[in-house]
């Protein structure tokens, strides 16, 4: 491992890996617990390369804000990152990060400054927003990961993110709590025995209301009035605020339609807790990924049949765009011309599956060998996926859907209900993929050949510097080979039933 303390060096060093390599951020302030330990295990899994900034910001306290206590432990820190196989860390001084009165600032957008506790930092989010952007320009990272505990930052980054036009995905990840409830935090340190036991009511209030919600009640105001109750009870508790917003906009909310995020802000004792729960009005995900030729497809159709849910064939939709590609002439090495196509593309996608581009049908064409050999590369290509995904997480807001492809647990549907990871053994990928070209009738394929193009595509797929195949670290693995497809089938959807026991399968 490797520790920077200037922009130059971490640059230089990041110079010479970024055209083989896939870059991931983690910014921390240090002090690290098992929420952040969270954030860097995900993106080890996912990213070839990880930095974890240090630095704890001067600009997002306020005077009268424990900057000065704030806990700093860097050599632990560093300790903690090479035991988990992090390549760099990066710790800079304020002078190094340009901290001064006339750096330039940030300023994320008024309307989501105006909930939570934004009016009571007043300039803590232009502090974050700052020094984000700074990291994210520094790092110039593909995956930069925070965690779901500091909601409101979180919005205001993917906005700052989306504004800013930077080519950067955001990624959120789970709130880690203690076996007790409390969710992990630099400052749980500052707790005495008797405070962690008072702080664990926001954990209480939280989920009291959240089995309201999953009993069916909607109404914010109702919702809000069920922590404030349990609150009430806790002594030496100083609330700032119990408040329902939608966690992309941080508006308001009176009624949860689709998701809702409730937040608590309080004091407990002098120590600032955070904690909020996530309220979503959806149907289950399922992501099913894996290698090309594991089966993806027909498993995810039947899976989908059976426990009458939408197939959502994610896979189709690039062979869709490596179709128009092909129909286009442009050679594809123009990634300009490219990016420009899929941008001006009109693509629909109907259930039962039915791919439909610039309004034509497609759902055969897609089929032939001259655009299964293209996908794998045209998948590769940033303007294509970021256009497919956002269409792609559109169709999952409300859920109700069974996904397969290479990155559906990883990039597209990171908060998927159930994930799995089919896989096989090349000789049983490449056997089944010529009795689909021989059922078509093209038996000019050989078996050999097609082992060659499978273990190709794998490395291809497996070192894409964008969104490469990666299993998820919440997958479960399952491996075809020697099984049928209606035995892959049942196996799946007995796990989905185990951890989804409201899913029925149809009959």
């Amino acid at each position: 491992m490797r520790l920077f303390k200037t922009v130059a060096g971490l640059r230089a060093y990041l110079a010479s890996r970024r055209n083989t390599q896939s870059i991931g951020l983690v910014p921390t302030m240090g002090a690290l617990h098992e929420g952040h330990i969270s954030l860097i295990r995900r993106a080890m899994t996912e990213m070839d390369l990880v930095v974890v900034s240090i630095f704890v910001n001067p600009l997002q306290f306020a005077p009268q804000e424990d900057l000065d206590k704030y806990p700093r432990q860097l050599a632990q820190d560093c300790q903690y990152c090479e035991e988990l196989g992090v390549k760099a860390v990066f710790a800079p001084t304020p002078e190094e990060m340009g901290i001064d009165e006339m750096t330039t600032r940030v300023i994320p957008p008024p309307s989501m400054l105006s909930q939570l506790c934004g009016p009571l930092r007043p300039g803590h989010f232009q502090g974050v927003a700052t020094i984000v952007t700074k990291l994210l320009n520094i790092v110039s990272p593909q995956v930069a990961y925070f965690g779901e505990k500091d909601a409101q930052q979180l919005a205001i980054i993917r906005q700052l993110v989306t504004d800013l036009k930077l080519p950067i995905l955001i990624k959120s990840c789970p709130i880690i709590r203690e076996p007790s409830g409390l969710a992990y935090s630099s400052r749980n340190q500052y707790l005495s025995a008797q405070e962690r036991d008072q702080a664990l009511v926001l954990y209480h209030s939280l989920q009291q209301a959240k089995q309201a919600f999953q009993q069916g009640e909607r109404q914010g105001p109702i919702l809000i009035d069920l922590v404030q109750q349990k609150l009430a009870f806790t002594p030496f508790l100083k609330v700032q605020y119990v408040s329902l917003v939608h966690p992309e906009t941080l508006n308001s909310l009176e009624t949860v339609e689709e998701v809702g995020l409730l937040a608590i802000a309080a004091y407990v004792g002098s120590t600032r807790l955070i904690d909020n729960v996530m309220l979503k009005v959806r149907q289950p995900i399922i992501a099913i990924d894996g290698p090309a030729g594991a089966g993806k497809s027909t498993v995810t159709r039947r899976v989908a049949q059976a426990l009458n849910l939408t197939y959502l064939d994610t896979g189709a939709m690039y062979r869709a765009i490596a179709w128009l590609l092909l129909q286009s002439g442009i050679a594809l090495e123009d990634e300009s011309a490219i990016a420009e196509l899929v941008a001006q593309a009109r693509l629909e996608f109907h259930n039962p599956p039915q791919i439909i581009i610039n309004g034509e049908d497609v759902t055969q064409a897609i089929r032939t060998p001259e655009v299964t050999a293209l996908v794998s590369q045209i998948s590769a290509q940033g303007a294509v996926r970021n256009q497919l995904l956002k269409y792609q997480q559109e169709m999952g807001k409300r859920g109700g859907i069974v996904a397969e492809g290479r990155d559906i647990g990883t990039h597209v549907f990171p908060d998927a209900e159930v994930k799995i990871f089919l896989t096989a053994s090349v000789q049983e990928r490449a056997r089944r993929r010529l009795l689909d070209f021989q059922a078509q009738g093209q038996a000019e394929i050989n078996l050999a050949q097609l082992e060659q193009e499978i273990e190709q595509r794998d490395y291809r797929d497996s070192h894409r510097l964008i969104a490469p195949l990666r299993q998820a670290i919440d997958a479960i693995e399952l491996n075809t080979d020697g099984l049928t497809i209606q035995e892959v089938t049942d196996k799946i959807i007995a796990l989905c039933q185990a951890k989804l026991p409201e899913l029925r399968a149809v009959n």
